[in-house]
């Protein structure tokens, strides 16, 4: 059945006619060869955005992880990373399969870890250890909750990773939803990383991509690695001109996206079936589960979806909502009503 209010991820979101207007009239040149005009401008303007040198155009932002590791690593190498992050669980094992690198996955409630357990991850050099290489870090946080790192989190991790020689890497691929929720640039939560990404087929609501930014060196040997693995693109003017339209009209709209999130979260934190955790959203994701309640979560997304709310059913029985720009407050109210009904039918079915 299609979904009529699809909260699966903000990645469901569909380019808008003024987005593919200014895709079409793009101007475009050969992107391998250096010669395309709204890449480049993309690419600078992404740069500047994030306070870094120099930009990369990539399809997609598990690209722009991978890069970063290959450029930043050698095989045999570990990085250290949230065990709920992206890099750790939702790209293929990429990091092993094609940069030879393994990952430290550290446990946190909300995919923000401490100086700490940073400390505790880095291995003393050894002959028969992997060498800890990289700290990884995801802002905000993704299948944690949508959580933001604050300065002062970053910082402390940072300081760590870069006492011991670390390269640090922030997946950042909704920063920009972290400042629009409190308020920080973007050049400041990048600012000490030596690479960093923000994606633009998620909040900002583009059909494909994402920038990678680093120093003009980092960039240039990433460019290798674009190569090699498939990502060099000819006339990519047409997809890069969908995120200059989003940074010019979309990124106003992503403090829309995280009250409608608390729309759905007012709704439902009323009433005792459901635990958020993080208790209350930050940002444009929800995370919850049913304590104490019969109530399996795959059952109960599966039920939503019969009733026109697609929503993602994710490991310990939580249940992940994501709004984006294709939701109105309208049907933010819908589907917080759709999710309490189809919780309320569970809970009699037990009985």
């Amino acid at each position: 059945m299609h979904a009529l209010i699809d909260l699966y991820s903000d990645t469901k979101t569909r380019p808008s006619n003024g987005m593919r207007t200014a895709m079409a009239n793009a101007t475009v040149g050969d992107e391998q060869a250096g010669e395309d005009e709204t890449t480049l401008k993309l690419c600078a303007r992404i740069a500047s955005l994030l306070g870094k040198e120099a930009g990369l155009f990539l399809p997609s932002g598990t690209m722009a992880n991978l890069i970063s590791i290959l450029v930043q690593t050698r095989p045999g190498d570990e990085l250290i990373a949230d065990a709920q992050s992206h890099i750790v669980s939702t790209e293929a094992g990429g990091a092993a399969a094609i940069a030879g690198v393994s990952a430290y996955a550290l446990a946190s409630p909300h995919g923000i870890f401490d100086a700490a357990q940073v400390a505790r991850a880095i291995r003393p050099a050894s002959r028969t250890s992997p060498r800890t290489a990289m700290l990884c870090v995801e802002q905000t946080t993704n299948f944690s909750g949508g959580a933001v790192w604050s300065m002062e989190q970053l910082r402390s991790v940072l300081d760590v990773a870069r006492g011991a020689g670390l390269a640090c890497h922030m997946d950042g691929a909704r920063l920009l939803n972290a400042c629009a929720s409190t308020g920080v640039a973007a050049s400041d939560y990048a600012l000490g990383w030596d690479s960093v990404w923000i994606d633009l087929s998620k909040g900002l609501g583009c059909p494909v991509g994402a920038v990678l930014c680093g120093t003009e060196r980092f960039v240039g040997d990433a460019w290798g690695w674009k190569y090699r693995l498939g990502g060099a693109m000819r006339q990519s003017g047409v997809l890069a001109a969908a995120g200059l339209y989003a940074l010019d009209n979309n990124v106003a709209q992503l403090a829309r996206d995280h009250e409608n999130a608390a729309r759905i979260w007012r709704a439902l934190s009323a009433h005792t079936l459901f635990r958020f955790d993080p208790p209350a959203p930050q940002t444009n994701i929800l995370r919850f589960a049913f304590p104490g309640a019969e109530i399996d979560n795959v059952e109960f997304v599966d039920l939503c979806a019969r009733r026109g709310v697609r929503i993602r059913a994710l490991e310990r029985g939580f249940v992940r909502v994501t709004t984006h720009l294709d939701i109105s407050p309208d049907m933010a109210d819908a589907a917080a009503a759709t999710m309490l009904s189809a919780a309320c039918e569970l809970v009699r079915r037990k009985a």
